[in-house]
Formats: structure tokens, sequence, C-alpha cells
């Protein structure tokens, strides 16, 4: 059974529909990376699956129907989302932070504290950073912040939307590496990412969404050598 099927899923606002008949399946411990231009509709997808959009169609994870579930019930299953804007608490510390992600577990003493061992060890940057605000944090900082503030609630599912926006060629490298070494740790990642290549290097699977539909899918490494995926969307870039 795949960890998150979506089946022929539309998302309109008002009478304009941004996202139309899509259908995907993400299964257990497989990244899954879904490119297109800007405005193809890939963040409303990620909008519409972590239950802050309405939509047609059928969504189950890990067969559960997500009609059934709110945007809480989602998190408490393991479904977790990661914004572009990465929505960190600016006033609080980098610990305080990370502690929120785990709030659904908060009774769980013992757990966070070793989950958020974890996280320093993985990031170790935060670490060093613990007591300082998060609006202090450089733009690096801040995604390796978002990142570790959501395995914090010890997801199945991450939905990463524009992980690499607005870094510096070595730090979304590094990004990136962090993002295929939590494959290791049996997380399932939705990826919605404009670099195409970073994206499907990382991948297992890939979508092309443009206008809203699905274009082209296939395994990652053959999306690399598809001569249209490849004319649109992986020329310009290293």
């Amino acid at each position: 059974m795949s960890l998150l099927e979506i089946d022929r899923v539309s998302v309109a606002y008002d009478k304009v529909e941004a996202v139309r008949g899509v259908s995907m399946a993400i299964e257990p411990g497989q990244i899954v990376t879904v490119i297109g231009p800007n405005g193809a509709g890939k963040t409303t997808l990620l909008g519409a699956a972590i239950g802050l959009l309405p939509w047609q169609g059928r969504m189950t994870f890990d067969g559960i129907d997500l009609k059934r579930l709110d945007v809480e019930a989602r998190v408490e299953q393991g479904f977790c989302l990661v914004p572009e804007t990465r929505e960190l608490f600016g006033e609080l510390s980098v610990a305080d932070n990370l502690l929120l992600g785990g709030y659904a577990r908060r009774r769980d003493a013992a757990g966070l504290k070793q989950d958020l061992a974890g996280i320093y060890a993985r990031f170790p940057r935060l670490r060093e950073r613990r007591g300082q605000r998060a609006s202090t944090l450089s733009g690096g900082e801040r995604q390796m912040l978002a990142l570790g503030r959501a395995l914090m609630a010890r997801p199945r599912l991450l939905l990463l939307d524009e992980p690499s926006l607005g870094l510096a060629p070595l730090i979304v490298r590094e990004v990136f590496r962090i993002i295929a070494s939590l494959r290791e740790t049996g997380v399932s990642i939705l990826l919605v990412e404009q670099n195409a290549r970073a994206a499907l290097e990382t991948a297992d699977f890939g979508y092309v969404l443009e206008t809203g539909e699905i274009v082209h899918s296939g395994r990652a490494t053959d999306l690399m050598h598809d001569p249209r995926v490849t004319a649109s969307y992986l020329g310009g870039q290293r």
C-alpha cells in the first residue's frame, strides 16, 4: 500500500482550477519530487494535501481517507509540512522552536530530549545557536531549523516546499544532502522544488507539473535524461 495516494485531485480558487486531475503515489521510505514552472500548482497541491485548501478527488494516507482528518489530526498521524516561508517563531530561541515541533508529543519528555539530541547531532550549527533567536539566523540556518522542527514531530511523511529558495549554492547542496540522508531514517518525502536538477538528483521518482496538470512522470534518473524535461528544466542549471 502506498503511504500517500493522490487520485484525480483538483483544487480551485474561486472558479479558476489551479490543479486539475492530479494523481500520484508515494511509497514508504521514498523521496518523490514535483518540479515545474512558477504558477504550475505545486504549492497548491501541498496545501491541499496537508489540509489547508479544499480539494476534490481522493487522497489517502496509509489507507486513511484524508477528508476525515483536519490539519492537526494529519500532523498527529505523522504528516508534516515545511512551508516555503519556513514559518519560524522569530522571537523564540532555536531550542524553543525545535521543542514546539514536538508539541503533539509534549507528554513524552524523555523521547523529546532524545530527539532533540538527535537533531543537534544532524544539525551541529543548530546546537551552536540553540540559545539564539530564530530571527538572527542566516537563510541556511533558518532552513535547517525548519527541517529540524518538522523532524521533532517524528513525521512519517514530510512535505517540503521549495527548501532551496533564496539560499546560496553551497548551502543548497548541504540542504539537499540532508534531505537525501533522511531516507535512511525511513521518512518519506514529497519535495516541491524549482531547482529541478538538485531535486531529480535527490529523488527516487518525479512528476512534472505544468498549468495544474501532470505532463511527465517517471523514475528521477529517467526524467533527468528525458529530452523534454532537459530542454525545459535542466538546460541552464548546474
